[in-house]
């Protein structure tokens, strides 16, 4: 899909890799509509890009609803919407139950939340294109948080459905499974003494933007900033239990080289 005079939602999009969307998105010709809970940062976003914004909690569906709403009203129906707010944190099993709902909602049910929004008129006018931000924690695994594995990996697995479901009815989605990213959220997965996600080297936002851009231009439902990926989900397919090894030698490598204080 060529993005020049199309309407495109963006959540997440006040900073990290949202905001380097939004803006490359503009520098393409594309109306852009800025999502963020931070309203300072989302107003700033929009700014720049000569868009709207609006503060948006995504684990919220009234709000995701209303996002959609105000867009259409104020830009024209929605030809593109990038899901890509999402939130991080370390755990386990023993996480509570309140965190485990927290990053459930904002990192999985707002997928959900989104296609409700906007497939009803996609659908109808028979095209539109839904960017899913994942990770390569949702291909492969994050060592440290299970909560951020099992909602990426659930990321992943809704828009697989999506494409399956709709892609005949001319409907076009993406996932961006990107590992480290220099944003103020990954932060909080590669600070920790199971840093995986930095071992491929990391990434800058405006790098991300533009393989994404390209990816949707190709219309690619696996969108890999980092390609190194592609070889991970091979070796992992091929012998799941040599792959898991694997993941528990890398993980003890880790720990001996970062020792928790």
């Amino acid at each position: 899909m060529e993005v020049n005079g199309k309407v495109a939602v963006v959540t997440g999009g006040a900073n990290g890799i949202g905001r380097a969307i939004c803006e490359k998105l503009s520098e393409a010709g594309a109306k852009v509509a800025v999502a963020d809970i931070d309203e300072s940062a989302a107003a700033s976003t929009a700014d720049l890009v000569g868009g709207m914004w609006r503060r948006v909690d995504v684990s919220v569906e009234s709000d995701v609803m209303a996002l959609v709403a105000d867009s259409e009203d104020e830009l024209g129906p929605v030809d593109l919407f990038f899901a890509n707010a999402g939130i991080a944190m370390e755990g386990d099993p023993w996480t509570s139950d309140g965190e485990w709902q927290r990053i459930w909602e904002t990192n999985t049910m707002s997928h959900v939340y989104t296609a409700r929004a906007v497939l009803p008129g996609m659908l109808e006018r028979g095209s539109g294109y839904l960017v899913h931000t994942s990770s390569a924690a949702g291909l492969l695994n994050q060592l440290g948080s299970a909560p951020y594995a099992v909602t990426k990996h659930a990321v992943v697995a809704f828009a697989e459905w999506l494409s399956i479901t709709y892609g005949d009815r001319g409907l076009k989605v993406s996932v961006i499974a990107p590992q480290a990213v220099r944003t103020a959220m990954t932060d909080a997965l590669v600070a920790g003494p199971q840093s995986v996600a930095a071992i491929d080297g990391m990434m800058e936002p405006d790098e991300v933007a533009d393989i994404v851009l390209e990816g949707v231009r190709a219309e690619r439902f696996l969108i890999l900033p980092h390609q190194e990926v592609a070889e991970y989900i091979v070796r992992k397919a091929t012998d799941y239990d040599r792959w898991l090894a694997g993941m528990r030698r890398l993980q003890a490598r880790l720990s001996e080289e970062n020792p928790v204080p």
